[in-house]
């Protein structure tokens, strides 16, 4: 007698993600509430990563996923050539409301961070401060920072670090709205091996350093208003939620709050840990 086996594949393969359906989400997230609320109180990691990467005057820099334009302005107060990109029209808005405040000389572009509209080096520095770790396709865009960035120039990143209060509060909302299957967290950008394995091909040097930016606000409620009010992804996350799960995730941040809580008073002050990075490019 004979047996016939048949055979099937085994389900090893791992689930490919709709990246256009996760941006289209993504940029409806980013154009909701009014980011600008909060990016403002990040200007000093635009100033700290100009410093990390040396910038000099007359230097062509190109700012990837700008929102409202911490990192572009640092470059411009030093005098360089910017070119502010983002995909979002509302937070290039309030960019360019900053930069005609203080005088500066600065081209704002709308541009998709995975699909950058410029020619390969065209750019002595490319920069992102917590803004391309959310692009959906993660390669992508770090091999196109890196192809418009001149030989010898640079790139550079700030990233939120898993560990971190901003990696954690992300890993607190997942828990209530799972991120899409397939889509790696925009944390990865703030590991020292994501990044070396990802721009090494590029680069003749990668320095990363942890870095601590500190939230200060009146109080963990404070927070947590302003952040699911202003800050889009915490928006459209709470809209989504039935009562119940808004009022228990609201706890939850607010708990989280307290773990990092390093005030002595009844104020905020939470260190959260980011990754600055300076690629050379080879």
């Amino acid at each position: 007698m004979t047996t016939i086996i048949e055979c099937h594949p085994q389900a090893t393969e791992k689930p490919v993600p709709d990246l256009k359906a996760v941006k289209a989400r993504q940029h409806a997230a980013w154009s909701s509430g009014d980011y600008a609320v909060i990016g403002t109180t990040l200007q000093i990691v635009g100033e700290q990563l100009a410093e990390a990467l040396d910038l000099r005057a007359g230097q062509t820099v190109l700012d990837i996923a700008a929102g409202n334009g911490n990192a572009t302005l640092a470059a411009a107060r030093r005098w360089c050539d910017v070119t502010s990109t983002d995909y979002v029209e509302s937070l290039l808005a309030r960019g360019r409301k900053r930069a005609e405040a203080e005088g500066l000389q600065v081209k704002f572009q709308i541009a998709d961070a995975e699909n950058l509209p410029f020619p390969d080096e065209s750019f002595d520095a490319v920069v992102s401060t917590f803004g391309a770790m959310f692009s959906p396709d993660q390669e992508r865009t770090a091999a196109e920072m890196a192809r418009v960035c001149k030989s010898g120039g640079r790139i550079g990143l700030a990233n939120w670090t898993p560990e971190s209060f901003v990696g954690q509060m992300f890993k607190t909302i997942g828990k209530y709205l799972p991120p899409p299957t397939g889509v790696k967290p925009p944390a990865i950008w703030g590991t020292r091996d994501w990044i070396e394995a990802t721009f090494a091909p590029a680069a003749s040097r990668i320095v990363a350093e942890r870095r601590q930016f500190v939230f200060r606000y009146l109080s963990a409620q404070h927070f947590l208003d302003t952040f699911r009010h202003y800050y889009g992804p915490a928006l459209k996350a709470f809209e989504a939620l039935g009562a119940v799960e808004r009022e228990m995730l609201a706890r939850d941040i607010v708990d989280l709050v307290s773990v990092f809580n390093t005030s002595d008073d009844d104020t905020m002050v939470v260190p959260s840990e980011y990754l600055e990075v300076s690629i050379a490019k080879n």
